[in-house]
């Protein structure tokens, strides 16, 4: 029976991870963007960075709201702003309201991110965390996965890619309907302490561990919508093809993405995750040593993959370390890490600067990189677990 409770509790939980999955929707939503509006690839990646600059914003707000009012409450919140973010681009169609809606998408995510993980550990045991993140980021990923089909279906079969937000629109409702019940309601954890100052929050990046998460979560985010935005243009570079065809490479990105993501859920469950981490990041650099040269369909789908397979499981290790370090400030340490996720502005934008110097998009491929070397640098200060 208790087995039974628990899994009527995650099965919310997880439909909301998946909705938690269509701020991804941002990088090939930029690309038809992009061309419906003639923008420059600066001015594309406004979007997605508008979707990521609420996550330093937010956070740490989020947390304190999360404190008064609980998470499953917060997670019903993110929901609803959500939903507004899907509604608006179909009312008014324009650069100025798609910049809004990303901001309104980039919110709803924020709240979602920062309540969800602490609301997933009171369900499951610690020694679980880690697997159970990366179930829900597997579910999550399935979400990531299927819009640029159905972005690249609604376009060649309806006409209009657009259709993609009220399909997404649907199964957010279906999200609140599911966290509404009360059984969803988290119990606080144990050990876990009064609501901290804003002060107090930060001033947890004090302790070594948070802080190097953080910065490593940054990076995570830095590469996942650094793929998510670049992968299409780098194949219409060097395939030549048109963008109907190359939004399938952020699917490819995905899928493997997905894979690592149900991959790591069983081996998380079972083995360490430090090594599982170190494997995951080796897998990341092989895919961005492979794109600098590769210059066939089948190698560039093969690095691209590679780095989804790598990245899948970067973002729960980190988190779960993070929070397992600091029990008594779960919602605190949540909303640093899901502030990290601000990389996925950062990046899209030096990318975009470089590539538009370089010419190509080699130069974003060199700031993506980056962030792989310094997951490599952080592999040695994991605890084992």
């Amino acid at each position: 029976m208790k087995e039974k409770n628990s899994i009527l509790k995650l099965l919310p939980v997880m439909v909301a991870f998946f909705v938690m999955g269509f701020v991804d929707l941002a990088g090939i939503a930029a690309n038809y963007a992009k061309a419906d509006f003639a923008l420059s690839d600066t001015l594309a990646n406004l979007f997605p960075s508008m979707v990521f600059f609420w996550f330093l914003i937010a956070s740490v707000p989020t947390g304190m709201l999360m404190n008064r009012i609980g998470r499953r409450k917060t997670a019903l919140l993110s929901l609803a702003v959500t939903i507004a973010s899907l509604l608006l681009p179909l009312i008014n169609y324009s650069f100025a309201s798609m910049l809004v809606s990303f901001s309104l998408l980039g919110i709803g995510n924020t709240l979602m991110q920062v309540s969800l993980n602490p609301l997933l550990s009171t369900i499951v045991r610690s020694e679980r965390l880690a697997s159970a993140m990366t179930f829900g980021q597997f579910v999550k990923a399935i979400a990531s996965f299927i819009a640029p089909v159905i972005a690249a279906w609604a376009a060649s079969r309806l006409g209009d890619w657009k259709y993609l937000f009220p399909a997404f629109m649907s199964v957010a409702v279906v999200g609140i309907v599911c966290l509404g019940f009360p059984q969803t309601e988290e119990k606080g954890g144990e050990g876990e302490t009064s609501a901290s100052t804003f002060a107090q929050c930060f001033a947890l990046l004090g302790n070594k561990l948070v802080f190097l998460s953080f910065l490593g979560i940054i990076c995570h985010a830095g590469i996942d919508v650094g793929v998510n935005v670049t992968a299409p243009k780098l194949l219409m570079e060097r395939l030549h093809i048109p963008l109907s065809a190359a939004g399938y490479a952020t699917s490819a990105y995905f899928l493997f993405r997905t894979a690592g993501c149900l991959l790591g859920a069983l081996v998380l469950a079972r083995y360490p995750s430090r090594l599982f981490f170190l494997a995951s990041v080796l897998c990341m650099a092989a895919g961005f040593g492979g794109l600098f040269f590769a210059g066939s369909r089948l190698l560039l789908y093969a690095c691209i993959g590679l780095i989804g397979f790598g990245n899948a499981n970067i973002f729960p290790v980190i988190v779960s370390q993070a929070l397992l370090s600091l029990p008594g400030k779960k919602n605190e340490v949540s909303a640093l890490m899901v502030m990290g996720l601000f990389g996925g502005t950062i990046f899209p934008l030096l990318m975009g600067a470089s590539s538009d110097m370089t010419g190509n998009q080699g130069g974003a491929l060199f700031v993506m990189a980056a962030g792989v070397l310094y997951l490599l640098a952080f592999y040695p200060g994991l605890k084992r677990q």
